[in-house]
């Protein structure tokens, strides 16, 4: 595998029902995740971006989290409808989704 352009990180993380901090797979971050996995697939970008799964990246309360490196930059309430456009306008044309940025309190 060649090394990636770009790197996302998908939170997975999943506490039981009724956890004060609640998690990201009870916000949708399998979906979330088969999302990217599905576009990486579409787009052919195996070369370029790899996707991966991850822990707890902090915000819980905020999820579903994603993080993209080499920039650092974290998505937060990321949704599967947002997955096309994340693709399209960050990892593909460099430009930060402005919407789904994690507040500065947070990342």
């Amino acid at each position: 595998m060649p090394k990636p352009l770009k790197h996302v990180f998908v939170c997975s993380q999943q506490r039981p029902n009724g956890h004060p901090r609640g998690s990201c797979a009870q916000k949708g971050g399998a979906e979330v995740l088969q999302t990217f996995w599905a576009e990486l697939q579409a787009r052919n970008c195996f070369d370029k971006i790899a996707v991966t799964y991850s822990g707890c990246l902090g915000p819980c309360d905020q999820g579903t989290n994603v993080v993209v490196y080499p920039e650092g930059v974290m998505y937060s309430n990321v949704t599967k409808a947002d997955v096309a456009e994340i693709f399209t306008q960050h990892l593909l044309g460099e430009a930060p989704v402005e919407r789904l940025l994690a507040g500065e309190a947070v990342w």
